[in-house]
């Protein structure tokens, strides 16, 4: 066994890694805070540059990324969202991602539902995502059906927003915006999560304000399935969970799989 972990007794830690040893479907829920350990700041999942001071345009960063701006001003979400794409662009995963792609890879029904945007997940090599609040790779035309990587696409700072290659109307990222609707398919999957069931929940640096956040924690309460939060601060499960890890979540999960796989 390792060091124990802040939070947890080491006899706690034991049991953690027990139910891993033992789960085929965990589900891992995570927020700004499994991002962390990248570089990245926390504003509340989505890169965080912020931290509740107004933009350089003398407005809340909830008003320039939302869907009514993109409508109104394209050009304002399109600096702001350039921002936030810089930081994970400078950023790459960190140990925490690669040790769930790892679990993964052990246990297939393994399943990640992430608030982030930075697409870490996916590149340090997990499969089965949910990118529920969708991802800065991509873009779409608002117009037409082009859709696109990002990388790929020509962004004058000077004369944004970038135009769609195929009709010339505006392109935009597919992330969801203040105000916006949750993607269709990210939330049949998750819905499939929750239908298929899971044997073991871990909830990571995310606050979980969103119900459908909260939700599969609460599910697995009461349905006794063990839960695991990571999370150095009070969230809104923290009472809710079996094990509370009030440590780094890249440092946590390092830990807890290297003594599973002993």
């Amino acid at each position: 066994m390792t060091e124990t972990l802040k939070g947890i007794s080491a006899q706690q830690q034991q049991e953690i890694c027990d139910h891993m040893r033992s789960a085929q479907r965990i589900l891992f829920i995570t927020g700004a805070g499994m991002s962390a350990d990248s570089g990245l700041p926390t504003y509340r999942g989505i890169g965080g540059l912020y931290n509740n001071e107004h933009t350089d345009d003398e407005m809340p960063i909830e008003v320039a990324i939302s869907g009514d701006m993109l409508r109104r001003r394209p050009e304002i979400t399109w600096k702001y969202l350039l921002q936030i794409a810089h930081s994970c662009h400078d950023a790459s995963h960190n140990d925490g991602h690669k040790v769930i792609a790892e679990i993964e890879q052990a246990k297939k029904d393994t399943w990640v539902l992430t608030q982030n945007i930075d697409g870490f997940h996916s590149e340090a090599g997990t499969a089965n995502l949910i990118e529920i609040h969708g991802t800065l790779d991509k873009v779409h035309c608002m117009s037409c059906d082009f859709e696109g990587m990002a990388k790929d696409i020509s962004v004058d700072m000077d004369n944004l927003p970038p135009r769609c290659p195929k009709c010339g109307e505006v392109l935009r990222h597919e992330v969801v915006l203040f105000g916006e609707q949750l993607p269709e398919r990210e939330i049949n999957k998750l819905y499939h999560v929750l239908e298929t069931g899971y044997d073991m929940v871990f909830t990571i640096g995310t606050t979980s304000v969103f119900p459908y956040i909260a939700q599969p924690v609460m599910l697995a309460r009461q349905k006794g399935i063990p839960t695991v939060e990571i999370n150095p601060g009070r969230t809104e499960v923290s009472h809710v969970v079996d094990y509370k890890i009030e440590d780094g979540a890249a440092k946590v999960l390092r830990a807890l799989w290297e003594t599973v796989k002993q």
